[in-house]
């Protein structure tokens, strides 16, 4: 480790004009955010600005100390996420503009431009995505030919270039700078900042229900009583979680750059990432910051509290790469010198996103690090979501993709997880972002009865919530997974004849896949006759409780309280009205337990089937919730105490009336109802619903009887030609019918009426439930934005972010899309607005005329109020022509 070095003049200026605070004043505050980086001071000036204004900021050393002082602060506009392209911008106009006019000082922000470097057609094909996202943001872009890129920097090599994208509004940001104006701001408005604080403790009580909750932060100054503290500490967040008992699943590593010497006619050239060499170029005045990701980073794993504004020595054999690319990209680099060099510590994480939101152990202690060396640019959209997380309880756009509860409580604490993910991550951070991209490391952590026979039989398993669940089934055979490699990094051994990895390989294409035939065979095998879906991921929940019934009430916004035997598709919201969760509540008979089949109920008592990848949320959604509103109930979870089998098809109900020891007729066992039944000789729920619009039943099987009911089915259905199938086959399965996928089509941000799922919602009752005020607002003022489904004529697949225009002007976005093999047309489902601002009627949709842009492609597309797919819904009935 070198001596405290400042190669970059990066040390904040301080000065009396930022009122810094002793501890010891400080008795009590509303929130107190830890860390003096770029997400604690965003955090503490949104908080301030809407309107908390006791808040206190402790940095144990001084403002940007560990990794904000040496991080290279590039801010890139477009990103392959809606959601990161709407946080960046704001970060942008907070830099940019917000804070020079708050203080009248310049935070350091330069708009120099941004060269995004192809070396293929995909990575083309990669920025011609973003350019059609950017059109619906108004973000400026062009893709430029490799002689229009000398033109704009000719010191560039472009010989073995494809094309470029060029933002012309991209920029560069000054960490310091901006951190001392930020605070300064929060500061005016009565924030509290307190330097040379080093938080030793956290108090953390039980509230009267047992609850966990934050009571105070010890410091060696004194002991400030609160009720909520936010984690920015950075590389040290882990630390700091562990003194309330909080899991912060990232890992520490080096992370480099290079400052050169002056080049001659490098000035105001943009900044450069070349993601095919994984390197950048920063322009630094009249030099260049270069740097990039390896696949053998160097981890910190002794993290140390005293290192504050140190630097390590540089591992020249890890970063030489770095240089190499750098110098074929800009030859005069070679006869450069080098003028110092940053090697710092930097946060990492499992899937190379933020961990942000109110932590599952404790409430009322949130999470804001782990930003990959992403924490300058989405620093200003990340605390404004955190600042409105911590005030209303919810951030006000979707963060699911950055929230500590996208991951299953079994994995935030192992450490083999978390290392072997990080590393991956971080080693494809510059990799084409393909669709149906998978991950190599830690996988098997979580399998169901089912895994090792559909193996057997080729299947391709995808990771969702640390499970393996099926994604298509291979007609060469076993694909099954091997331990993790590390790319061959840390003289591990690469594994060799790896086909699943081949098979991955494959799907690295914007174009259909080689086995899209494959899925147009499991799709098609149901619409026409039967298929089997290993659907065990799913979480499987019990409600149950002397005010079970009253949180059933005002958790869902469906009425579940029909008889018992019957089922309901419903949603969950959020105090707003944003859609928290899609689900099933299956009302059940009180009684004496049969787990895991049925639990012990004096009363009324809901079984919850919910989609795996995203049961956690669910599972704190209504713990919290429960919490909130004090209701005493018991939620138990038996998501890996039972496996799921879902048979659908126009032939399932001949397979099953082979195999269920119950009369499956239409009026014996209607749709949405659930019975306990025999299978094979064992007991199962069965329950007659469809997730892809067909005639079907769900069997839900004790774990020890899973392969026997499996085996059963299999047998009944041979001779109706039955097949497994997985889950892309349901995605394509489930957009024909129009069914939403929660996180896709439906998020946080979007309402029940907004996404075509007013039927679930009890408004023609009385009953109050959560959410339902926006909704009855949304109702009687119309809506400004609405769902829509497309399709296109030209067989081209689509996969989201797709620009939607209407009548020539961008009105919004494809969600999510995908090949729809029995209407034999791409579909894709997008939000539109109307650009007045004006209600989105069904008029305003029919009037209009769609086009889709894909890839900088228009294609004329058809804008549907109904699903293409069996609107009236008669084959779920078991009505076919």
């Amino acid at each position: 480790m070198t001596p405290p070095l400042d190669p970059l003049n990066r040390y904040p200026a301080m000065s009396a004009a930022h009122l810094w605070l002793p501890a010891a004043c400080l008795r009590s505050a509303d929130v107190v955010v830890i860390g003096g980086g770029s997400l604690g001071c965003q955090t503490i000036y949104h908080l301030a600005k809407m309107g908390m204004t006791n808040v206190v900021l402790l940095e144990r050393d001084r403002l940007t100390a560990g990794t904000t002082w040496h991080t290279a602060g590039l801010l890139w506009q477009l990103r392959p996420s809606d959601v990161e392209v709407e946080l960046l911008a704001h970060t942008r106009n907070v830099i940019s503009k917000d804070l020079e006019e708050e203080t009248g000082l310049h935070t350091g922000w330069i708009q120099n431009g941004g060269l995004f470097i192809a070396s293929n057609k995909q990575r083309l094909d990669e920025y011609k995505r973003l350019m059609s996202l950017g059109k619906v943001y108004g973000i400026e872009s062009h893709v430029l030919s490799p002689a229009e890129t000398k033109d704009l920097y000719p010191l560039m090599n472009v010989d073995d270039l494809y094309g470029t994208l060029y933002v012309p509004k991209d920029g560069t940001m000054d960490p310091a700078g901006t951190c001392t104006t930020l605070t300064r701001a929060a500061a005016a408005r009565g924030a509290k900042v307190i330097e040379n604080c080093p938080v030793t403790g956290i108090q953390v009580r039980a509230d009267d229900f047992g609850v966990r909750r934050v009571k105070a932060v010890e410091t060696a100054h004194g002991t400030i009583e609160t009720p909520c503290v936010v984690n920015c500490a950075g590389v040290w967040a882990t630390k700091l979680g562990q003194m309330a008992g909080v899991k912060v699943p990232l890992v520490a590593m080096h992370h480099a750059y290079v400052v050169t010497e002056r080049i001659e006619g490098i000035q105001n050239m943009p900044n450069v990432r070349d993601h095919d060499a994984s390197v950048y170029l920063r322009l630094q005045g009249d030099a260049l910051s270069v740097g990039g990701y390896e696949n053998n980073p160097v981890f910190w794993d002794e993290v140390s509290d005293d290192f504050a504004f140190s630097l390590f020595d540089l591992d020249w054999d890890v970063f030489t790469q770095h240089i190499e690319g750098a110098v074929n990209r800009v030859p005069g680099l070679e006869q450069t010198g080098i003028k110092s060099t940053v090697c710092g510590p930097e946060s990492f994480t499992a899937d190379h996103k933020p961990l942000m939101g109110e932590a599952p152990e404790v409430r009322g202690f949130f999470l804001g690090c782990g930003f990959n060396s992403a924490g300058m640019m989405l620093g200003g959209g990340c605390g404004r979501e955190l600042a409105h997380w911590i005030i209303h309880g919810r951030p006000e756009k979707d963060m699911y993709g950055y929230d500590i509860r996208r991951f299953h409580n079994s994995l935030t604490d192992n450490a083999s997880w978390i290392r072997e993910r990080s590393h991956e991550s971080y080693a494809k951070n510059y990799s084409v972002v393909f669709p149906f991209d998978e991950p190599l490391a830690s996988r098997n952590m979580r399998k169901d009865p089912f895994h090792q026979v559909l193996t057997q039989q080729g299947c391709v398993f995808q990771e969702r919530h640390g499970w393996e669940r099926p994604g298509w089934f291979n007609k060469d055979g076993a694909a099954p997974l091997k331990d993790y490699d590390y790319y061959g990094a840390y003289d591990i051994k690469k594994n060799v004849n790896y086909k699943y990895n081949e098979l991955l390989g494959k799907e690295y294409t914007f174009d259909f896949p080689p086995h899209h035939d494959v899925i147009k065979s499991e799709c098609l095998s149901c619409r026409h006759g039967v298929a089997v879906f290993d659907m065990s991921y799913f979480g499987k929940f019990y409600l149950t409780g002397p005010d079970a019934k009253k949180a059933a009430d005002w958790l869902f916004t469906a009425d579940v309280n029909k008889k018992p035997g019957s089922t309901v598709y419903t949603c969950m919201l959020n105090k707003k009205g944003g859609t928290e969760a899609d689900l099933t509540v299956s009302r059940l008979e009180a009684g004496a337990a049969n787990l895991p089949l049925a639990p012990q109920s004096d009363g009324d008592a809901y079984y919850l089937a919910i989609g795996g990848g995203v049961a956690e949320h669910n599972w704190n959604h209504i713990r919290t919730t429960l919490q909130d509103q004090g209701f005493h109930c018991q939620l138990t979870d038996h998501s890996e105490d039972m496996g799921m089998i879902s048979i659908q098809g126009p032939k399932s109900r001949e397979v099953l009336q082979e195999v269920l020891d119950t009369d499956l007729s239409n009026e014996d066992f209607p749709f949405s109802t659930h019975k306990v039944v025999s299978a094979a000789g064992h007991q199962v729920r069965a329950m007659r619903l469809s997730f892809v619009g067909e005639l079907g039943w769900e069997l839900h099987i004790p774990k020890g009887s899973c392969l026997a009911v499996y085996h059963a089915v299999m047998a009944a259905g041979a001779k109706h030609g039955i097949i497994n199938s997985g889950y892309r086959a349901i995605d394509s399965l489930s957009i024909e019918k129009g069914y939403r996928h929660w996180h896709a089509d439906l998020r946080p941000d979007d309402t029940p009426l907004e996404s075509g799922l007013g039927f679930t919602c009890k408004l023609k009752s009385s009953v109050p439930f959560q959410g339902r005020e926006r909704l009855e607002r949304q109702k009687q003022e119309g809506l400004r934005r609405r769902i829509v489904c497309f399709t296109i004529d030209e067989k081209v697949p689509m996969f989201g972010l797709e620009a939607i225009f209407r009548n020539g002007t961008p009105v919004g976005h494809l969600r999510r899309s995908d090949y729809g093999f029995f209407v034999d047309k791409t579909i894709g489902y997008g939000y539109i607005r109307n650009p007045d601002g004006g209600v989105v009627s069904a008029d305003f949709i029919k009037k209009g005329e769609f086009t889709l842009e894909r890839m900088g492609v228009t294609y004329k597309a058809k804008a549907h109020l109904k699903s293409p797919f069996d609107p009236e819904n008669k084959r779920i009935k078991g009505i076919y022509a």
